[in-house]
């Protein structure tokens, strides 16, 4: 056998380990693969039921409601859709209306998606890209902590001063 030859056989098998091992890890974690949804998505019937995945948004106004044994339904929207989300457990602290959540779990033929995990989350900057660019193009985004052009809790305005005008007065 001649080098050339030599050298392209041992490269051919090479790649053959690699691709059984490459094979084997994919095989393996076929069950912990879990892709994201927008309700966007759900909505246009992009995920069939019965499959696991993790649906992000913001946690509508108005829409949590808590049941008998820390159940709690809740509407998970990105303004242009909206899905009914059913958990049971502890939420966590964060967890209010009007915040950025992601939630894991498979959907209900019925169309209501049932959580295992709900993770909130402190603010937009930790939001899905996915979820992020559609408030963003509703004008639903925070960007840097500004709304509309203003920093979150301030106005542009000088602080009030107290009566001796020495410092910031206090309510």
């Amino acid at each position: 056998m001649t080098r050339k030859r030599r050298r392209l056989v041992t490269i051919g098998v090479c790649g053959a380990v690699l691709a059984v091992a490459l094979g084997l890890v994919l095989w393996a974690m076929r069950g912990t693969i879990v892709f994201f949804r927008s309700p966007s998505e759900v909505a246009q019937a992009a995920v069939a039921p019965g499959v696991r995945f993790r649906l992000g948004g913001l946690v509508q106004e108005g829409s949590v409601s808590r049941g008998p044994n820390e159940t709690v339904s809740f509407t998970i929207t990105d303004t242009a859709a909206a899905v009914p989300v059913r958990y049971r457990g502890l939420l966590p602290d964060l967890f209010r209306e009007g915040q950025g959540v992601v939630t894991e779990g498979v959907l209900e033929p019925g169309g209501v998606f049932r959580a295992d995990t709900v993770l909130a989350k402190h603010d937009e900057t930790y939001m899905p890209r996915e979820v992020a660019d559609a408030l963003k193009a509703q004008g639903h985004w925070q960007e840097g902590g500004r709304k509309g052009g203003q920093e979150a809790g301030k106005t542009g305005e000088a602080a009030p001063r107290t009566a001796s005008g020495t410092g910031p007065a206090t309510r």
